[in-house]
């Protein structure tokens, strides 16, 4: 199959993501700047998701270029991945909505988790499709590091959102922003 069908849907789904996340931020009933005061936790809220879907729709773009042809395990990888991502709205929306109250923020902490481990995944499955022993999968290889990383910080921000959700969210954040600039490794290795 063509990877083209993949990364359009891929694309809809997380345009879709990041759309009903700016619909949870409902408008103030009256004009004063006071009434948006309230909007600032869903906004915060939406600023944090946005950043980090953002974030991985870019990785994932980057990775679906490593190849030319998907199958069924990456097709099923790429669902999975999808899955975790589209409940985001939902938790970034209780999150905010409760004023980063520990258990939202926990719920929020524990999909991350799932996202970074659906990637992580998906990587791995695309990653056994490369056949050679190409600059591309030592590129790919070099990655376990920050995916070493990421998954650290998530788990600890599931724990930490008991103690001090604002720390939770910020290992949340620190775990998607290292991949904030895609790996200049898999760049040089397809442009060879």
């Amino acid at each position: 199959m063509n990877k083209s069908r993949l990364e359009a849907f891929s694309d809809g789904v997380l345009a879709i993501i990041i759309t009903i996340m700016v619909l949870e931020m409902k408008v103030p009933h009256g004009s004063d700047w006071d009434q948006l005061k309230e909007l600032i936790p869903v906004g915060i809220s939406y600023l944090i998701s946005f950043t980090c879907v953002g974030i991985y729709w870019g990785n994932h773009h980057h990775l679906l270029h490593t190849i030319r042809k998907v199958n069924s395990k990456i097709i099923l990888a790429n669902l999975h991945l999808l899955f975790w991502l589209s409940l985001i709205p939902f938790a970034s929306g209780w999150m905010g909505e409760n004023h980063f109250a520990p258990n939202p923020v926990a719920l929020y902490a524990i999909i991350f988790c799932m996202c970074g481990i659906a990637y992580a995944i998906l990587q791995k499955i695309i990653f056994n499709a490369v056949n050679d022993e190409s600059e591309l999968k030592q590129a790919l290889e070099k990655q376990k590091g920050k995916v070493l990383f990421s998954t650290i910080c998530s788990f600890s921000a599931v724990i930490v959102a008991y103690l001090n959700p604002f720390v939770s969210l910020f290992l949340v954040l620190a775990q998607s922003v290292i991949w904030l600039i895609p790996d200049k490794n898999i760049e040089r290795a397809l442009s060879d």
